[in-house]
């Protein structure tokens, strides 16, 4: 049996680090990325060091049929194992309603596609955001039962109507798109669950990314809550690479619809 993994936004940062945990997990990985340039930096350097062979695919992660691509490639390949979707977006990059389709829209339109690949053994983590955390998000039952479904028509008007114009602010849309990522987690939990597969959700808090250290330089406030992590400092990527890896491997065989919080500690310094 050859066991398939995936990792999105492989090019980089968190997902650089999760690819290079994956590539000693299974017999084939698929890193997928949008920027072709890094990908194929980042495959040269997997292939060199994992025992896994590496397989690039180009793909933007709200792209349905770029998406279904990469899951039939993985059918293709043999048994899905393990699945990093580290790729997103932040808000110094986008508008609200590309934040939304990227962080959130995208992750079901994966699970979808992964869907029919799931059997016992296989598990997900997707990646949410200590953000809403931070910032209390507590949806009301009807804000709730529209994030609940991402794929449906009309889903971003829907959102704005039901969350109201703050929303547009890209902050506050990518807490939520975050949110409704840790709420999705949850339900596709049930639904793989009969299949044998798990899925969990990792919330990073300061993490030393490139993507991370853009934000902290256009928002003040970022940088305060660095100050404020009771550890003192930023995580490293391998941090959340090894938190990812213990959440998909064997021994984290009865870990399922959670969200996984690493942050150093600054949510709790900050909730009090």
């Amino acid at each position: 049996m050859t066991t398939v993994g995936i990792v999105t936004g492989a090019g980089r940062g968190m997902g650089l680090s999760c690819a290079e945990r994956l590539s000693t997990m299974v017999d084939v990985l698929l890193v997928a990325d949008l920027d072709k340039e890094t990908l194929a930096t980042a495959s040269d350097a997997l292939a060199a060091r994992g025992s896994a062979r590496i397989e690039p695919i180009v793909v933007d992660i709200s792209d349905a049929d770029g998406v279904a691509g990469l899951a039939a490639r993985a059918g293709e390949l043999g048994t899905l194992r393990a699945v990093a979707h580290v790729a997103g977006i932040s808000p110094t990059m986008a508008d609200w309603r590309r934040i939304f389709t990227v962080d959130l829209i995208g992750t079901a339109l994966l699970a979808r596609e992964l869907r029919p690949l799931v059997t016992t053994g296989t598990a997900t983590v997707c990646f949410a955001s200590m953000a809403p955390v931070l910032a209390g998000i507590a949806a009301e039952p009807a804000v709730a039962e529209i994030l609940d479904d991402p794929l449906a028509e009309g889903f971003l008007d829907a959102v704005r109507e039901a969350v109201g114009p703050s929303v547009e602010d890209p902050g506050v849309a990518y807490s939520w798109a975050k949110y409704g990522v840790k709420q999705f987690v949850r339900r596709e939990a049930v639904r793989i669950g009969a299949a044998g597969g798990r899925i969990c959700s990792v919330s990073p808090g300061m993490i030393d990314t490139p993507q991370g250290r853009q934000e902290a330089e256009q928002h003040a406030s970022m940088q305060a809550l660095v100050a404020r992590t009771p550890l003192g400092r930023t995580g490293r990527p391998e941090e959340l690479a090894a938190v990812v890896a213990f959440a998909l491997s064997d021994e984290a065989s009865f870990l399922n619809g959670v969200d996984l919080l690493v942050d150093g500690g600054v949510c709790a310094a900050a909730r009090g």
